[in-house]
């Protein structure tokens, strides 16, 4: 069976799913969207996203496609449809169509699309000696705790890492800190044993794995930070790791072609692995 596609109301196989020439998220990128991780049939952190979802919605004044309960129902009927035992189910809803006009249309209706993917974890090279990531400039807009799909400035700070031979971007804000990844969040752990992230604010996307992992450690009695740390700090820590939906924590080993914390992932990195991990097992069990 080929893939499939929701397309508001429909599902339709996947290569051929449109949407119409003036939707605004095709003119404007007038929407948001969520990437929700599926381990074993069952959806990872599903209602902090869809509490995320609609705090994006909230802050764009678009009305929600669906109700919440009927989005949670389309959302495991694409599941069955696809056979998607392991991978991320990604839904993003736009204003709607509209001719083209800057304002806000006065009567259009919410879009809603959702697709599946399959996706294999983190390999056990990945796991065992970490990945590298590039320092980039952040030059997004000043709201990027909305979930938009204006995601240009990501895309080229993706690319620039990619060319760099670097899994991920850091991005660097005119102050010198590093606010998060371009497509995760940035975390680091000092020689003091603290654990650091960027706070939650306009300035960063608040991570689910990010929310998660910090509840998750906070009653371990972890030392927990919420605080901006710069690019030097970093690159000088005793470990580093990165956070995100489809690849839970990632340990971070090289920025900029510098080694971090002696080349290997730190006990700490893989301690907070194993507590996520454990979490996501706690859910499926849960859930079957």
């Amino acid at each position: 069976m080929g893939r499939v596609a929701y397309v508001n109301g429909r599902y339709v196989p996947h290569d051929h799913a449109q949407v119409h020439i003036e939707d605004r998220g095709y003119q404007f990128a007038d929407g948001v969207y969520e990437v929700v991780p599926v381990v074993d049939g069952v959806l990872v952190d599903e209602e902090p996203h869809l509490d995320r979802l609609g705090y994006s919605l909230g802050e764009l004044r678009i009305a929600w496609p669906v109700r919440r309960q009927v989005l949670r129902l389309i959302l495991r009927e694409m599941m069955a449809r696809n056979g998607l035992e392991r991978g991320i189910i990604y839904f993003q809803v736009t204003r709607g169509v509209a001719p083209r006009d800057h304002k806000f249309p006065a009567k259009a209706k919410s879009s809603l699309v959702i697709t599946t993917k399959r996706l294999k974890p983190p390999s056990a090279a990945i796991l065992e000696n970490g990945v590298a990531v590039s320092s980039q400039p952040d030059i997004r807009w000043e709201r990027c705790d909305i979930k938009s799909l204006s995601l240009l400035p990501n895309i080229l700070a993706k690319q620039a890492a990619h060319e760099a031979g670097a899994f991920e971007a850091w991005l660097v804000d005119e102050a010198g800190a590093v606010t998060e990844g371009s497509s995760t969040n940035a975390w680091i752990v000092t020689h003091s044993g603290e654990i650091v992230t960027y706070p939650k604010g306009q300035g960063i996307l608040g991570g689910i794995t990010r929310q998660s992992l910090l509840q998750l450690a906070a009653t371990r009695n972890l030392r927990l930070v919420e605080r901006s740390f710069t690019l030097d700090e970093a690159k000088a820590a005793a470990e580093a790791f990165l956070t995100s939906s489809s690849a839970f924590v990632l340990p971070v080993t090289r920025i900029d072609g510098e080694v971090v914390g002696g080349g290997k992932p730190g006990p700490v990195t893989r301690q907070l692995r194993e507590i996520y991990v454990a979490n996501v097992d706690a859910q499926i069990r849960a859930a079957k």
